[in-house]
């Protein structure tokens, strides 16, 4: 099949599960084509099967910014004219599907939607009035609507109404062969960060208010008060600025490293203790699949798709949203007994590879792209 896979770019879940999910469709001999304003951050492995085509702007007098979803459109029908797509994939409601069903509208011949719903997508920017009606439509228009969690469709139904064509479930995935425990690793790069022994906690993500950064810093705060540890904090966002402030306030300055946004996450994750996830929503939470993956136990919300993806009292805990006094108290209860917390890593290993393996996400995606085409044709 040739597939046209349209995401965003920039540091997120909806753009690594795409990219990923580009990789793996590639080891099957499909063909697969990005289109988007700019290279995805994952994408950056040469693979035979995979082609990236760039949404260039324009610059018009008349646009005080260039209407992109209409250049995104434009460039969905050259692609696909040009090399044959089969099919679109779109991660996001807004405004990739829109962008396809306008694209499908200039096309003279059949062009299937498929439409991959991430979260944000319909639970934060659909749900705003300004975009309500235009997510609605996303949904009506697709030929085929998946989600990565069963929390996410149900919400999604809960929001916009039952489609005719309903939600499938195809939850994220990893690939076991990028990510896994390695202990020599760990001896390595642990050496830096924690140079006298210390335990390391960790946060990834585009530090967003809905992430909660600010929590992780506080559950850090009291974590290290009774254990000897050390945070990173992974990625960037708006909120960055507010979590240096917090981490001045609690004189928190030499336990706390800032690394930035980074592509190979498996590389922390691998020499990391505890990972933290505080989030007020969660689609999904794609990495804590990662960090687990990694046999690193997750401390979470309990909330959206999470539930789902860890395990509570076997790969991790589950808190409520803000209780960073519950979620200091889990941490520090697998950080003190090493006999737990080894059954934890283990259990949590075990559970990410055979939940959620990538050959089921691309069976799964591949009868989608094989069941609309034959129906759409």
């Amino acid at each position: 099949m040739k597939i046209g896979m349209v995401c965003y770019p920039s540091y997120g879940g909806s753009g690594v599960v795409a990219t990923e999910l580009g990789y793996a469709l590639g080891e099957q001999g499909h063909e697969v084509h990005f289109i988007s304003s700019s290279r995805p951050f994952r994408l950056h492995r040469f693979h035979e099967q995979l082609f990236f085509h760039e949404v260039t702007d324009v610059s018009y007098p008349l646009f005080k910014t260039a209407p992109y979803t209409l250049l995104l459109a434009n460039k969905i029908v050259e692609v696909a004219n040009y090399v044959g797509l089969d099919v679109i994939h779109a991660h996001y409601a807004i405004p990739h599907s829109i962008s396809a069903y306008l694209a499908k509208q200039m096309m003279t011949r059949p062009l299937p939607l498929v439409t991959t719903l991430h979260g944000t997508d319909v639970t934060l920017v659909g749900a705003h009035e300004e975009f309500f009606q235009l997510t609605r439509l996303a949904l009506r228009v697709s030929d085929r609507i998946t989600a990565v969690s069963q929390a996410l469709a149900r919400e999604t139904e809960e929001t916009f109404g039952t489609t005719e064509q309903g939600i499938e479930v195809i939850p994220n995935f990893i690939d076991p062969k990028a990510y896994f425990p390695m202990e020599k690793l760990k001896g390595r790069c642990r050496k830096y960060f924690a140079p006298h022994g210390e335990k390391i906690l960790a946060h990834i993500s585009n530090f967003r208010e809905v992430k909660r950064v600010l929590d992780v810093v506080n559950i850090f705060a009291r974590v290290e008060k009774t254990v000897f540890c050390r945070l990173l904090l992974v990625g960037d966002g708006p909120e960055m600025s507010r979590v240096e402030r917090e981490v001045v306030r609690l004189g928190l300055e030499g336990k706390v490293q800032f690394l930035g946004k980074q592509e190979s996450v498996q590389e922390i994750l691998q020499m990391v203790d505890v990972f933290l996830l505080p989030s007020e929503q969660e689609s999904f939470g794609l990495v804590a699949l990662e960090a687990m993956a990694c046999g690193v136990p997750v401390v979470c919300s309990r909330v959206g798709g999470l539930p789902e993806v860890v395990q509570h009292g076997k790969t991790g805990f589950l808190a409520e949203v803000g209780d960073v006094q519950g979620m200091s108290e889990a941490v520090i209860e697998l950080l003190t007994d090493d006999t737990r917390y080894k059954a934890f890593s283990e259990q949590a290993v075990t559970w990410a590879r055979e939940t959620f393996p990538v050959e089921r996400a691309v069976l799964g995606y591949e009868k989608v792209y094989e069941d609309v085409m034959t129906e759409v044709r």
